[in-house]
């Protein structure tokens, strides 16, 4: 799977919220200002189809796009290559960056803890 570009991201993420849409209906959906040109959009769009990464459903010359991939399945790749790039596989390392970091407060702590100790 070909990885996404930030905002090959970002539509992405209007996508899977709205799970099929128009171009305009992307647009109308992002929260910057100003709004990005319907030609860039549509040209992204059209990128992340040749990726794979959407499909559509033409109504003449007018397309409809949805997603043709799950955000739970991105989301599963994209981690995968950060947590084995990043911190060798390893659990424990990804834990110490995140209390390092100070990600993490005691409350979700708690919870991780209890997750553990209900896995065991």
């Amino acid at each position: 799977m070909e990885e996404l570009t930030k905002t090959e991201e970002r539509i992405m993420q209007v996508l899977w919220k709205l799970e099929k849409a128009f171009v305009k209906d992307i647009i109308e959906e992002l929260d910057e200002e100003p709004k990005p040109p319907y030609n860039t959009i549509s040209s992204i769009v059209r990128l992340l189809e040749k990726k794979g990464y959407v499909n559509y459903k033409a109504y003449g010359k007018t397309y409809e796009y949805f997603p043709a991939i799950s955000k739970e399945d991105y989301t599963k790749t994209t981690f995968s290559k950060m947590f084995s790039g990043y911190f060798d596989n390893s659990p424990a390392s990804l834990l110490s960056f995140m209390v390092k970091e100070e990600k993490l407060s005691e409350a979700d702590i708690e919870e991780l803890k209890a997750l553990i100790n209900k896995k065991s």
